[in-house]
C-alpha cells in the first residue's frame, strides 16, 4: 500500500543570509508522515448547567470518532507545524527547492547538501553536478535521506552557487539545525552459569513521548558464541512472544530480553580462549512508531570479563535438577588445566552434613597437560530434603602440592519419593 509522504512547514532556523538580493530562492522542507489529530474533550453531567450542549457540539466536531466522541484520538490527519523530534536511528529526509524568482535565465547552478555532526561532514546530495540554465518561474528539487547515526547537534548546510546572465558567479549558504535525540535506553547485565554459558539480560526502556511497536530485537553473536533466545514460550502449535502478539513500548516502559550464550564446541575445549575480557556479540533494535515510521539501533559489541578460574576450574557437564532422598545419583565433573603447565591430579571426595560421595577417595587422575579438559563421572546421595549444596571435593596437583577446594559446585533439589505433594 502506498503511503502519502507530507511537507512540514518551511524551517525557520536558517541564518546567514547575504544581504544581496538573489536571483535564486532555497526552501528547504523536512519530509515527514502526519500525525493523528488530538484535542481535549470537555464533558459534563446531564443535571449540570449547559446540559447536553458539550456532548451536542463534540458530535458535531468533524474531527472526533463517531460514536467515542470522548476519546481523546481523533480520526483525522495533521500536518506538523514544526521540525519536529529526530531520534538516533531514524531516516531524516528533506525537501530541497531551488526557485528562479527572477525574469531571467540562471545558467549553471549547482545545489550542494552538506550534514554537519560533531564527528564528521557528509554529503547528502544526490548529484553532484551543475544544471546547464534555469528559466524563470522554474525550480530544481531534490530530496535527500539520511540515517541517523550520532546523537547531539547535527546542521544541514544548503549551498547554492549560479552564473547570471552578465557572467556574475554568485554563491550563497543557508544552516538549518536540529538535535538529534536518544529514543532508548539500554543496559546490559551478565550472568554466569555452572557451565560454561553466559545469560546476558538487555533492559530497554522508550525514553520518547510515544508509543513504539518492538518489530525485531535480537542479538548477534560473535564467533566465539551460539545464541539461544530465551523471550518466546513454545506452544503446541507456535512459539509465542513472551510480550504477546502485539509488542507495544509505551513511553518510559522498560522490557527486559533474556538471552543464552553458549561457547562453541572448538572454542570451548580451549581454557585459555574464554579468559579476560571476550566479545559476546551486539543487540540489533528495530522499531516502528508513529504512522509506521521505522528506527533501527545496534549497539557496540558487548564485551564481558571472563570470570577468573585460576590454575584449575571444575564445571559441571550433567547433574539432574531434583534427586531422591537416600538415593545415588550420577554426576559429571569437567576438569580443566587453565594454566601453562602440566599438572598431575590426585581427586579427593570430602562428606558434609546432607552430601555424601559414593566411591573411592583420593584417586589420581593422571597428568594434564595445559589448557586441556577431563570428565570424571562421580556418584553420590544427599540424606537432607530441600536444596542442596553440592560440595566436597579437593584437587591436589602433587608436582607442587598445591591443593584446591571446591565447596560451591552446584544445588540439587532433594525430595521424598514416599510423600505425595498433595500432603
Amino acid at each position: 500500500m502506498r503511503q502519502e509522504v507530507h511537507c512540514s512547514a518551511a524551517d525557520k532556523m536558517d541564518v546567514n543570509q547575504a544581504k544581496q538580493e538573489h536571483l535564486l530562492a532555497l526552501k528547504v522542507m523536512r519530509l515527514t508522515k502526519p500525525t493523528l489529530f488530538t484535542n481535549m474533550p470537555v464533558t459534563c453531567e446531564d443535571r449540570d448547567l449547559p446540559g447536553d450542549l458539550f456532548l451536542r457540539l463534540m458530535k458535531d466536531d468533524p474531527s472526533t470518532v463517531k460514536g467515542a466522541e470522548t476519546l481523546i484520538l481523533g480520526e483525522m490527519l495533521t500536518l506538523p507545524q514544526n521540525f519536529g523530534n529526530i531520534f538516533l536511528g531514524e531516516t531524516f529526509s528533506s525537501y530541497i527547492s531551488v526557485h528562479n524568482d527572477s525574469s531571467q535565465v540562471v545558467k549553471d547552478i549547482l545545489v550542494k547538501a552538506d550534514l554537519q555532526t560533531s564527528s564528521q561532514r557528509l554529503n547528502l546530495s544526490a548529484s553532484n553536478s551543475a544544471v546547464s540554465e534555469l528559466k524563470p518561474e522554474c525550480c530544481i528539487d531534490d530530496v535527500i535521506h539520511h540515517e541517523v547515526k550520532e546523537i547531539g547537534t547535527h546542521i544541514l548546510v544548503c549551498a547554492v552557487s549560479y552564473t547570471t546572465q552578465t557572467g556574475e558567479k554568485l554563491y550563497f549558504r543557508k544552516f538549518f539545525k536540529f538535535q538529534v535525540l536518544k529514543p532508548l535506553d539500554v543496559k546490559t547485565k551478565f550472568y554466569n552459569a555452572e557451565t560454561d554459558e553466559v545469560f546476558l539480560e538487555a533492559q530497554i526502556q522508550n525514553i520518547t513521548t510515544s508509543p513504539m511497536f518492538m518489530e525485531k530485537v535480537s542479538l548477534e553473536p560473535s564467533m566465539m558464541y551460539n545464541v539461544t533466545e530465551l523471550n518466546n514460550v513454545a506452544s503446541a502449535d507456535e512459539s509465542m512472544s513472551t510480550f504477546g502478539k502485539m509488542s507495544y513500548l509505551q513511553p518510559l516502559d522498560t522490557r527486559q530480553y533474556l538471552y543464552c550464550l553458549k561457547p562453541k564446541p572448538e572454542h570451548a575445549e580451549k581454557a585459555g580462549v574464554i579468559k579476560g575480557v571476550t566479545v559476546i556479540g551486539k543487540l540489533d533494535i528495530v522499531w516502528k512508531t508513529n504512522l509506521g515510521e521505522r528506527g533501527r539501533l545496534q549497539t557496540s559489541q558487548l564485551q564481558r570479563m571472563a570470570p577468573g578460574y585460576g590454575d584449575v576450574r571444575l564445571s559441571l557437564e550433567f547433574i539432574p535438577d531434583t534427586v531422591n532422598l537416600e538415593e545415588p545419583f550420577d554426576i559429571t565433573c569437567k576438569i580443566t588445566n587453565c594454566s601453562e603447565r602440566t599438572m598431575d591430579l590426585l581427586l579427593e571426595m570430602c562428606n558434609t552434613r546432607s552430601v555424601h560421595w559414593c566411591g573411592v577417595s583420593g584417586r589420581q587422575l593422571g597428568k594434564l597437560s595445559p589448557s586441556s579438559s577431563l570428565s570424571i563421572p562421580l556418584k553420590l546421595l544427599c540424606s537432607v530434603q530441600g536444596l542442596q549444596l553440592i560440595s566436597g571435593l579437593r584437587l591436589t596437583d602433587t608436582f607442587l602440592k598445591r591443593t584446591y577446594e571446591y565447596d560451591d559446585i552446584a544445588h540439587v533439589l532433594v525430595v521424598c519419593p514416599f510423600i505425595s505433594p498433595e500432603s
